[in-house]
Order: C-alpha cells, then structure tokens, then sequence
C-alpha cells in the first residue's frame, strides 16, 4: 500500500500473512519420512519393467523436491524484531510475530531489528546564530516504526539516519548563540538545554520520517567554542565574571555603609556633618570593595587642618 507524499510514493507497512513454523516442521518431518519409506519399500525389483522404474525416481524426486520447498520457507523471528517479505519485487507485508515461522520460499524475507538504536555523532565545527564558530555533538535515541519505509523508500536507513542526524544537529546549533552576551532572556545553546533538546528531537522526527525512523531522545553531550576563538572566548567570561563579582561587592558594601552610619546616628555615638559623612563613606567603600588589606592610616590633627 502507498499513499502520496510531497510528490513522491511513500510506502506504508501492513501485516503479511505467514504460517506457523511449528506446524510446517512435523509437516516437513512426515514428508521426510514417507520419502524414506518409500526409498526402502517402494523400490521395484529386478528386471521390472521400465515403466515401474520411471515411477519410483518420479516419486523419490517429489518427495525430495516436497521436504526441500518445505525446508526453505522457515525462518525465525526474535522479540523486536521484523521481517519483510516481497513476493516477485512486490511488498506483501511485515512479519512481527515472534517464533519460527514459514512462508513459500520463492518470497524474499528481510530482516530489520525494530529495536532502539543508540548513536553518538562526531563533533562538528558549525557558526552560531551569531557567527561565532563552535564544536558540537549530541546523542540520539532511535528506532524503526515503519519496516516498508525503512525498506524501500530510502536506499540504506541507518546511513540515511547518520547523516541526517548531522544536518540536524547542524540546522539546530545554527538557529541559536552558543551564549547570551546581552541582557536579553533569550535561548542559548549553553544555558537551555531542555530546549535546544527538544528542539532538536522534533527536527530529526521531521527529517526522518521519510524514512519510518522515530527518535525516542536526542540531547547534545559536547558543546564548546571552537580552538581558534576559545582563549579569547574564556577571557570575555573571565571579564564578565569579573564585573559581576564586583556589581555584587559594591551593592553590598554600599548597603553596609548605609546602614553604619544610620547606626552611629541613631545611637548617637558621633555627629557627623557632611563633610565628615563623605569622609567617612568614602574610607568604609574603600576598606569594604579593596581586594587588599586596608592599611590603617592615624590622623593626629584633625579633618579641617
């Protein structure tokens, strides 16, 4: 059975019919029994005439000719996975029951594991939204849904897999920065996985599905800038981590100095007028944001002179 699809006959799997193996085996042992009985018991005796002769090599011909016909159409099927079977470059369907099992030896049976395939991508070198080139690889989760599709409508399916798995990851990384660099809330390869993840996995669902493949999971296991630009990538986060540190000292010694001088007011210890105010705020900003020991620094006299 096919249906159209963008232009192009895509095949849909349905049931074959086959007979059970086990059946066929004790059909297969009675014909190899008549076949030496009458080997022993059927041979005509000497001089008998020619006609009775030609009778028992007919017979002794189909009895092997029967057991070989019914020898080759066995095959076996093991838990997840499924046979193929076409009948003169005809699909006549996908076995999925698990056992011995038989059909007429002249249909050509292929087998295609219906189990989860697991794949590791190589790190490839792509730009990101923003044009800086980095190195990314991810992990994916697979599996066939559509034997007929698989078969017949891509010319090898786990190469087919591979490389659209690689123009996946490629078109996924591209759409988004390896990194936020503004104060915007946007998606960032490094900083919402779950989803770039789920982006990604939808990608490949959407490219695979010619193929009859279903992606159980994808996710990126390598992330990094490329060589070329990494040390200069590490210093602007050096910077960046820097400056926030340091966002983080003065918003909190600012507040610490707010309140020791709400503190020497309110308990009266000393009357500061403005000038000493300032003085004082600007000896705390510097003892409180230093990243070195403040040395002490006794005044004898005293502000105004």
């Amino acid at each position: 059975m096919t249906v159209e699809l963008k232009g192009m006959k895509t095949s849909r799997e349905h049931a074959a019919h086959s007979y059970s193996g086990y059946i066929m085996l004790g059909v297969l042992v009675v014909l190899t029994a008549l076949a030496i009985w009458s080997l022993m018991s059927g041979a005509p005796p000497e001089g008998a005439a020619k006609a009775a002769k030609v009778m028992f090599v007919m017979r002794l011909l189909g009895s092997i000719l029967g057991i070989m016909v019914v020898a080759a159409g066995f095959f076996m099927i093991q838990p997840n996975q499924a046979v193929v079977i076409t009948l003169f470059g005809e699909y006549r369907g996908t076995e999925r029951r698990e056992g011995l099992r038989w059909v007429w030896p002249w249909m050509i049976r292929k087998k295609i594991s219906a189990r989860a395939h697991n794949v590791h991508s190589e790190r490839v070198k792509i730009n990101d939204l923003r044009g800086n080139p980095i190195e990314i690889a991810c992990n994916v989760v697979w599996r066939v849904s559509d034997t007929a599709q698989a078969a017949f409508d891509v010319d090898d399916y786990k190469e087919f897999t591979n490389i659209q798995i690689e123009a996946g990851l490629r078109t996924v990384g591209a759409r988004h920065p390896y990194d936020d660099m503004s104060d915007e809330d946007e998606t960032t390869l490094r900083g919402s996985a779950d989803v770039v993840n789920a982006e990604l996995c939808a990608e490949l669902n959407d490219r695979l599905r010619v193929a009859g493949i279903v992606v159980d999971e994808a996710g990126l296991t390598h992330l990094a800038y490329a060589p070329e630009i990494a040390g200069a990538m590490l210093r602007r986060q050096q910077a960046d981590a820097v400056i926030a540190a340091r966002q983080k000292v003065v918003i909190g010694a600012v507040g610490m100095v707010e309140d020791a001088l709400n503190k020497l007011a309110h308990d009266g210890i000393v009357q500061l007028d403005d000038e000493r105010r300032a003085a004082m705020v600007s000896n705390l900003m510097v003892v409180l944001c230093s990243d070195r020991e403040a040395q002490p620094v006794v005044n004898a006299g005293t502000l105004y002179q």
